[in-house]
């Protein structure tokens, strides 16, 4: 079955009550027969490999490692790390459900620094000020930041991948 023509400019679109996106943006038909229309690869957000590992590795941090070993950088900055490559797929996923981003694209570099300056503001800047049981440390928005910047590393060559 051929997907029947779409337009392709810029911007949303609006078919039968459902926002589509450009044929750039995603690797399936919108209409749903099932072909390929692009080269690209569809970003599988929370089940992304990326994310799964991240999520994985929290959870071994936080249940079993931070027991057995006293290290500071696994009871501190660990999971610092891991904030981007296990949040943000998510976040994106309910993004694109509410259509305000297009639906299977993988994270673009202003979306990953964007929600990177967001959650490092509200982390280290406005929770310590609401409570006392939260620090701001700028060591952990720099460990924000690597995290997003190997997990950016990670989408972008998966997205070019064959």
């Amino acid at each position: 079955m051929t997907c029947p023509p779409i337009d392709n400019k810029p911007g949303k679109h609006y078919r039968n009550g459902h926002v589509t996106f450009p044929l750039q943006a995603s690797a399936r038909c919108y209409h749903g027969c099932g072909d390929d229309i692009t080269s690209l690869r569809s970003f599988r957000f929370g089940f992304d490999p990326v994310c799964l590992v991240a999520c994985a590795a929290y959870g071994l941090n936080r249940w079993g490692m931070k027991s057995v070993f006293d290290d500071a950088f696994l009871h501190g900055t660990f999971n610092d790390l891991l904030l981007i490559p296990a949040a943000l797929p998510w976040v994106l996923w309910v993004q694109s459900k509410w259509g305000w981003r297009p639906p299977d694209a993988y994270p673009t570099s202003g979306e990953i620094v964007g929600h990177l300056l967001v959650w490092s503001v509200i982390a280290e800047g406005v929770m310590p000020l609401l409570s006392p049981r939260f620090t701001a440390d700028w060591r952990d928005a720099a460990a924000y930041a690597v995290g997003a910047g190997v997990a950016a590393g990670f989408w972008m060559i998966a997205k070019r991948r064959p």
